[in-house]
């Protein structure tokens, strides 16, 4: 008599017979456990390992590809639910705008900055320690009955941010264009304060100012026809002269100057192992020197 063959069995279920190795490994795997391969079938373990050891394709910027734009997404979903905490509770925008000095009076109410105010009026803004100011003020918007605007005000910001995000995202990967977009937005909020403290600002002007510099330096960059960005960049140019006398001028410009200088550490820097260390050092000094210049207005507004 012949022996009688040994049964084999799938090395993730045991109970289940299996006549299939993996063609990588070499372990027996039942039909749950195939995945199709170039020549065969895999088990789940080394398709995902495989996964692992290829590369991501990634941008000349080092952005990851990704087809979803998510973060612009997110970025005008919080935009959005700002605004509507704005119109349930309209004293949300005195508590978050951005204000580097202003005065809070013992009715509530809030007042121009004197330097010898009445007795039971006290100091807000970023000089009573609301150093929070600098980024909430950059995602509230004009409330449906405010001035010039209205609800316009972040109409246009948010279809702005929807033309313009997508494209920069996709080409920096949602971690740097996430920076990006803060760094533009608190650098609109600190030239606000150098310049005019006691000017009460909101919006998400500056970050989409920040987002059309990196706009204009990628396609530099990558050698684009550059007629329609210069037209593009004419016209945000153009909006930031007729905003002298409609918004806060200083905050758009401090977007773009902030935006524009870390796209070139992002476009420009060596493409090696030393890009991640160069733009995210670049994204720190910007940090850092923003940092600086609030602190020194402050000690300066406070003395």
């Amino acid at each position: 008599m012949e022996p009688e063959s040994a049964v084999t069995t799938c090395y993730r279920h045991p109970k289940v017979e299996s006549h299939v190795r993996c063609t990588r490994c070499d372990r027996y795997i039942c039909p749950d456990c195939m995945r199709e391969a170039a020549v065969g079938h895999q088990c789940v373990e080394c398709v995902k390992e495989g996964a692992r050891s290829v590369r991501q394709a990634r941008t000349v910027f080092g952005g990851r590809i990704a087809a979803v734009p998510v973060v612009t997404y997110v970025l005008i979903g919080v935009n959005v639910l700002a605004y509507l905490a704005e119109l349930v509770r309209p004293a949300f925008v005195d508590r978050f705008e951005m204000l580097g000095r202003g005065l809070a009076g013992p009715d509530g109410g809030h007042y121009v900055w004197q330097a010898a105010h009445p007795s039971g009026y006290h100091a807000e803004g970023v000089v009573d320690g609301e150093w929070y100011r600098l980024l909430t003020g950059a995602f509230l918007h004009l409330p449906v009955t405010g001035g010039t605007f209205g609800i316009l005000h972040i109409v246009m910001n948010m279809v702005a941010l929807w033309n313009i995000g997508r494209v920069v995202e996709y080409q920096l990967g949602r971690v740097r264009y996430v920076t990006l977009y803060l760094l533009s937005a608190l650098g609109g909020s600190v030239l606000v304060l150098l310049l005019a403290p006691g000017t009460p600002t909101l919006g998400a002007s500056g970050a989409i100012f920040g987002l059309g510099a990196a706009y204009y330096v990628m396609a530099r960059r990558l050698g684009a026809e550059m007629s329609t960005v210069n037209r593009f960049m004419a016209g945000l140019l153009l909006w930031l002269l007729i905003s002298a006398g409609l918004t806060s001028w200083q905050g758009h410009l401090g977007g773009l100057l902030a935006g524009g200088l870390v796209t070139l550490a992002y476009a420009y820097a060596p493409r090696d192992q030393r890009r991640d260390l160069v733009q995210a050092g670049t994204c720190v000094a910007v940090l850092a020197l923003l940092v600086v210049l609030s602190m020194a207005k402050v000690a300066e507004l406070t003395v």
